[in-house]
């Protein structure tokens, strides 16, 4: 209790000496754009009306600097794709690649491959329209809940902006509880200038909040429904080519098998990038086989139980 006084304390006083230095106490603006954009980045971000959040892998990367140098292909291609996008894909493959196999997987057991033919693709259309549905809706909320928020602090700013001043200053002190009364002040005097720049950082960064980006909602819909599409006419497509429903099983688990490790693998090394292991790529690949082979057993059995 008695450290939150002295830290609540010592912020007041920095607040007062900062008003002070602007020699404005009621057109206080004390805000702070994200590390690696003081003083002289300070003109250029005005100019380009956004601020600029550091990257990482300039400071980690064995290259100079260059992220991309020395990663591996698979990195540089997907590397290059909106993460969003990328994450709405294995959202869509990780639910087509499971469960339409084991749906296949239980009607198969009921020894009719026209059955699991029909019903196989009756699954996967109304699964990959349920699938973009979800896609849609979910990125038409997170668009309408970054406007609202938008909204909100464009009205607090106007309504009250020593509110806003103190949220900002919450926001930095949490970045760098260091940040000088000097820093801050220099660039306030610029940032005053643009009211909109305060709003943005405060979306940004206290928030937690980015801009969706343009078509987001039929994007992610697209994605997800193609995906969810794709993966699963891989476990139907054995079933066109074989006589007998027994053996279009075994082909449909075989490739499954090979198709399961291969997306945990991938999809492990995208989101983790080259600096994961082998050994966790390869884990993350059987466990993909492990949950969808026990959902195609289980399918299967509980089918045929029924039968």
């Amino acid at each position: 209790m008695t450290s939150s006084l002295l830290t609540n304390a010592n912020k007041t006083q920095g607040y007062e000496s900062i008003a002070q230095e602007l020699g404005n106490q009621d057109d206080q603006h004390i805000c702070m754009p994200p590390q690696g954009t003081i003083n002289e980045s300070v003109n250029t971000d005005l100019d380009r009306n956004e601020f600029i959040a550091p990257n990482d892998n300039d400071f980690f990367s064995p290259n100079g600097g260059n992220p991309m140098g020395g990663q591996s292909l698979l990195f540089r291609v997907f590397g290059k794709m909106d993460p969003r996008v990328i994450s709405d894909l294995i959202i869509g493959l990780s639910d087509g690649l499971t469960v339409p196999f084991a749906l296949t997987a239980g009607l198969s057991s009921l020894g009719d491959s026209r059955l699991v033919i029909a019903g196989g693709f009756a699954e996967l259309i109304s699964g990959a329209i349920s699938m973009g549905l979800g896609g849609y809706l979910g990125a038409k909320s997170e668009a309408d809940y970054y406007h609202a928020e938008v909204g909100h602090q464009k009205a607090g700013f106007r309504e009250d902006q020593t509110s806003v001043n103190h949220e900002v200053e919450d926001i930095l002190l949490e970045m760098n509880p260091e940040f000088s009364p000097e820093t801050i002040v220099s660039f306030v005097r610029d940032l005053k200038e643009h009211p909109e720049l305060m709003v943005n950082f405060v979306i940004r960064f206290g928030k937690g909040l980015e801009e969706p980006a343009e078509n987001r909602q039929l994007i992610s819909a697209l994605t997800i429904g193609g995906g969810y599409l794709a993966g699963g006419l891989i476990p139907l497509l054995p079933y066109f080519f074989v006589a007998h429903v027994g053996t279009g099983l075994v082909y449909s688990v075989i490739v499954m098998i090979i198709t399961l490790f291969w997306f945990g693998y991938i999809k492990t090394a995208l989101a983790m990038g080259d600096d994961c292991s082998v050994q966790k790529k390869t884990l993350e690949g059987l466990q993909m086989i492990a949950v969808g082979g026990t959902a195609a057993g289980a399918a299967w059995y509980a089918v045929k139980l029924l039968a």
